[in-house]
């Protein structure tokens, strides 16, 4: 049984709080210039330390990787250390424990939410986060540098967004210009979020589907029509069970098969961005039908990710 032990105790927030304090001067005021409210801050950079810490427009969100040696005292005697050190208020620090887990990260909860949406800036988009639910916040900071991407490509596209979460992917499309967009989700609580991220950043309207639906059946569905998208991102969650069917998604396995489907909903020349962050992902596109394909994560993991890159990302040409 663990015990708790007050001198490593204060040692670890020590070495916490001045790691996170180099690391806040060294992001906050480059990030402020460029509108960039949420990024990380700490990711079990020193061994002994096992958190995360990440920065919400002047909150703090505060996760342990949970393990049986800590102890109930440890977690909220790191925020303290942490939120001391960047000058925080205790009502803005949020707590959250990480356990290993089978989701898009560790832990992450199914689309609760539990306290009020707070609004935060990326770049001249405004996205919805909530702190005080499950581990998902609704916005997935990693990709930012995906949605620019995104967005850079979005003019006059027909955008397909598949486990489109709470809809920033189709924020960054919209505002780039796209023609039209369909999100894809089984969770009527992201649904409803990704409309009120399509409507605080005042894009929502009829050119904007959003379409509760497995994301299989979606696919199965549209490939019998005519109806086709010229940029389509898949960002997955590593492993999924339907509580209905009983039926599993593991994307080391499943992911050929999930792609060959969202191939043959694309146009010709079509792009398709795939991520996931399963840690020892291997790629097997060698069968799909593409023009090109091409690992694109490095021009996808922003600078606050880049210590521990917490996903992979491809880039895909339809024939």
């Amino acid at each position: 049984m663990w015990q708790y032990d007050e001198a490593q105790v204060t040692r670890q927030a020590e070495m916490l709080a001045n790691r996170v304090r180099k690391r806040f001067a060294h992001l906050a005021r480059r990030f402020a210039r460029q509108g960039i409210e949420a990024f990380r801050l700490y990711d079990w950079d020193i061994p002994e330390v096992r958190a995360v810490v990440d920065w919400y427009a002047g909150h703090l969100v505060v996760a342990e990787y949970e393990r049986t040696q800590t102890g109930p005292a440890w977690l909220p005697r790191m925020a303290e250390a942490v939120a001391r050190a960047l000058g925080v208020a205790p009502d803005h620090v949020h707590l959250k424990r990480r356990t290993t887990g089978e989701a898009r990260g560790p832990g992450y909860g199914r689309g609760r939410t539990r306290g009020p949406a707070l609004a935060v800036r990326e770049r001249d988009l405004t996205l919805l986060v909530d702190l005080e639910g499950a581990l998902d916040t609704g916005l997935f900071p990693d990709h930012r540098e995906t949605r620019a991407l995104v967005r850079g490509l979005a003019r006059g596209a027909d955008f397909l967004n598949l486990f489109c979460h709470t809809g920033s992917f189709t924020c960054a499309a919209a505002a780039g210009g796209a023609r039209r967009t369909v999100s894809v989700d089984r969770s009527a609580t992201h649904l409803r979020r990704a409309r009120e991220n399509l409507e605080v950043n005042g894009l929502w309207g009829p050119a904007h589907a959003l379409v509760r639906a497995d994301v299989g059946a979606f696919l199965e569905r549209v490939g019998r029509t005519r109806e086709r998208f010229t940029l389509i991102v898949v960002d997955p969650p590593s492993f999924f069970r339907d509580r209905v069917t009983g039926a599993t998604f593991d994307i080391a396995r499943d992911h050929p098969d999930l792609l060959r489907r969202v191939l043959a909903v694309a146009s010709p020349g079509a792009v398709v961005f795939f991520s996931t962050n399963h840690r020892r992902f291997e790629p097997r596109f060698d069968g799909l039908a593409v023009r090109s394909w091409e690992e694109v994560t490095a021009r996808t993991i922003p600078e606050d990710y880049r210590a521990h890159p917490v996903h992979r990302c491809f880039r895909l040409v339809a024939p």
